[in-house]
């Protein structure tokens, strides 16, 4: 037996070659594997900064959208409608100090916006109002819309909000002309508040 033992030896040995010619392989495997974690760490890196981007950029603007001025429950019973005073004056203003505009394409007694018009302009919808501060309660009305609804109008004008409008005190929509016709704030005596060459007129329309 002790032949045949010695003779297992130089098998033994020349098996330690193989096995050391396997190391580089192992080695080469290396910078591959960390190049493929690179990568890959890189893909989840600009995945994260591209979702960051688009959620700041979403949020940049603040708008207002038309199921902004009503409640889940539909339109509101009352609405206060009352007065502030900016740049262009005091005006009239609706729901938590919100601004109200006429527009100038409506027709005595009638509102003519809806549909995409009601969506940028949303009508100040209730089925009763209540004047505080400047404005006249014998001045405060409604309108039948063609869907039915009671639009509070003052001094026979129908009264809207507008979307571009982001919150109380702001008054961006002042002037527009939007739908074919040009949107006014409301003075307290009804008139309309007409802005040219930097300043502002009470203007009574022929409505």
């Amino acid at each position: 037996m002790g032949p045949e033992r010695k003779n297992m030896g130089p098998e033994r040995k020349n098996m330690s070659p193989e096995r050391k010619n396997m190391s580089p392989e192992r080695k080469n495997m290396g910078p591959g594997g960390n190049e493929l974690r690179s990568r890959v760490g890189w893909l989840a890196t600009a995945s994260s900064v591209a979702l960051l981007v688009a959620a700041c950029g979403s949020s940049s603007r603040p708008s207002m959208t038309p199921s902004a001025f009503t409640s889940s429950h539909g339109p509101p019973a009352r609405v206060a409608i009352g007065t502030a005073r900016g740049p262009h004056g005091t005006y009239l203003t609706g729901a938590s100090g919100r601004a109200l505009y006429l527009w100038v394409g409506d027709s005595d007694g009638a509102s003519n916006c809806s549909g995409d018009c009601a969506n940028a302009w949303p009508p100040v919808i209730a089925r009763a109002s209540t004047a505080s501060g400047g404005a006249i309660a014998a001045a405060l009305g409604s309108v039948i819309r063609s869907d039915g609804s009671e639009q509070v109008s003052y001094h026979g004008h129908p009264l809207y909000y507008s979307t571009a409008d982001p919150g109380p005190g702001t008054t961006h929509a002042e002037g527009r002309d939007s739908f074919g016709a040009s949107w006014w704030l409301v003075a307290p005596t009804g008139a309309a508040i007409t802005t040219k060459g930097g300043s502002a007129t009470a203007t009574t329309l022929g409505y």
